[in-house]
């Protein structure tokens, strides 16, 4: 039997695990949630029906899933990519399990398994600030604004304690649940700060809330870039779409201020706070997660 397979020889419905499989102490109920790297599955523990949701590394680029739920690499060039992707995801797993807040996503457990590696957290009931966005009916209130952004930023210093950064913060990773207590989800891209910026992989990229300095790896990286993308979903939520991308805002920036856009319909201190945080020169927005949290919440 040969040692890699082509991927487009198997069905397409191979890349996730079906409803009824069971992995380690689990039984997966129904996918959540796909990307280029991995799947969130709806799950649930065996021995006493807890509800979970498991992320599962599988990149799509370089691996596929067997008829047996085995996770295979596409060639040999890919296998090491793979390889170092899986030791990346299990790490990340360890980082997320000691980082305990109530405004970060839980991870319960890790395990390896079917040849790829599994993360375990705790499942939580709530609207993707994503959909809030779109859906123009749902009203975005000042205490909306400051409630969710300064609990989330409270989580977020707790990430930058340990001198990681997310660098995917998006109205797509961030939960609302009731009383607007937001979860930050997805730590795919997590990094040490020590180690940018250094790094040979690409960066996770999405425009409109990455600032300029992850475009490149070539500029420091730091708390800062976090602050960048906390404040373009905080415009967001008031343009209901996603701000213009960072080269573009270099290249032409046709971002008018969020104190002249919207002077009439929230309060003067949010909106500097929204305008500092998304400055497009790193220096020139707040350092901390402390500052804009003051910023937003003033004496």
């Amino acid at each position: 039997m040969a040692e890699y397979y082509d991927p487009k020889t198997y069905p397409t419905e191979w890349n996730y695990l079906q409803s009824g499989t069971i992995v380690d102490q689990y039984i997966i109920e129904r996918e959540l949630a796909h990307g280029g790297f991995s799947s969130v599955y709806l799950a649930r523990l065996i021995k006493d029906q807890t509800q979970v949701a498991i992320k599962e590394f599988l990149p799509r680029k370089q691996a596929h899933r067997t008829w047996n739920n085995v996770v295979v690499p596409n060639s040999k060039e890919d296998k090491v990519l793979f390889n170092k992707g899986r030791a990346l995801f299990f790490e990340e797993a360890k980082v997320l399990a000691q980082l305990k807040h109530e405004n970060i996503v839980e991870v319960i457990n890790f395990f390896s398994s079917n040849s790829t590696v599994y993360m375990v957290m705790n499942y939580d009931y709530g609207l993707g600030l994503n959909q809030i966005v779109a859906d123009k009916e749902i009203p975005i209130t000042e205490e909306f604004l400051v409630t969710v952004f300064t609990a989330l930023l409270k989580g977020l210093a707790k990430i930058h304690t340990t001198n990681r950064v997310h660098l995917d913060i998006k109205p797509g990773n961030i939960l609302i649940r009731p009383e607007y207590s937001p979860l930050l989800l997805d730590f795919g891209a997590i990094q040490k700060v020590a180690e940018l910026p250094k790094h040979k992989q690409p960066l996770v990229i999405t425009n409109g809330f990455s600032p300029i300095e992850q475009y490149s790896n070539k500029t420091r990286i730091g708390f800062w870039t976090d602050i960048y993308a906390v404040g373009a979903s905080m415009r967001s939520c008031l343009d209901r779409k996603a701000m213009q991308s960072s080269p573009g805002r270099i290249k032409n920036d046709l971002t008018i201020p969020a104190t002249k856009v919207y002077k009439r319909k929230l309060p003067q201190y949010l909106l500097e706070a929204i305008d500092w945080a998304t400055e497009i020169q790193p220096t020139k927005r707040p350092q901390t997660t402390e500052a804009l949290i003051n910023a937003l919440n003033p004496t």
